[in-house]
């Protein structure tokens, strides 16, 4: 894909969606840390749902890990993996209060050595937190740059590479969100929507739907 059609497929994703943000409910970075690690295999409607209940109670550090994993499990236990998760997200906490004061780290070497968070989960903290150029490449992410020839390759390392490379400096801060709901609304897994897709003539897709 040539750099002129990147340019207007990011114009378009701009032009309709200004101000694109995440689905998941937050109020701070640490509830958006919480909340994505909470999100791995799980939609984020179940942990909006979740940490609805978990939020009002308990938002900082001190406090999760104060209700310990039995205690946490009975908020998140309606997503999948609670278990696995109440286990990362207490001894995460217990790292931010002793290691960080209680914030949460501004680097992706740091929120990589917290339990549960992995490259992707770091980089969605570090770009809609704390507004840094990073790019968090998700199964949506991966399957649209694919698809679409935005930036192809062959694992989400290599693709968030090339989309660091290739997405239009002015519109890097925010693609990490149009790409993901292009991909969740649109450009879907079994079927895209190609009827209905904003950049269906400018998408380099050789099979494309004729119905939307």
């Amino acid at each position: 894909m040539n750099a002129a059609k990147r340019l207007e497929i990011f114009r378009r994703f701009h032009e309709d969606n200004p101000e694109p943000k995440t689905e998941l409910a937050y109020s701070s970075p640490f509830e958006l840390l919480i909340a994505v690690i909470l999100s791995a295999q799980s939609t984020d409607v179940g942990v909006n749902k979740a940490t609805a209940k978990l939020f009002p109670i308990a938002n900082t550090p001190a406090a999760i890990h104060a209700l310990g994993v039995e205690g946490l499990s009975q908020y998140i236990k309606t997503i999948g993996l609670y278990n696995s998760k109440a286990k990362n997200v207490i001894e995460t906490c217990r790292l931010l209060v002793e290691l960080h004061g209680g914030e949460v780290p501004q680097t992706r070497e740091a929120l990589e050595a917290l339990p549960g968070v992995g490259r992707k989960t770091a980089n969605v903290v570090l770009n809609t937190a704390f507004r840094q150029l990073t790019m968090a490449v998700d199964t949506h992410i991966f399957r649209v740059s694919n698809r679409t020839g935005i930036a192809p390759g062959k694992n989400v390392v290599e693709v968030e590479k090339q989309l660091m490379k290739f997405v239009p400096k002015p519109y890097l801060l925010d693609s990490h969100h149009w790409l993901i709901l292009h991909g969740r609304y649109v450009c879907q897994a079994r079927k895209p929507r190609c009827g209905s897709c904003r950049i269906e003539d400018l998408c380099e897709y050789k099979e494309k739907t004729s119905d939307d």
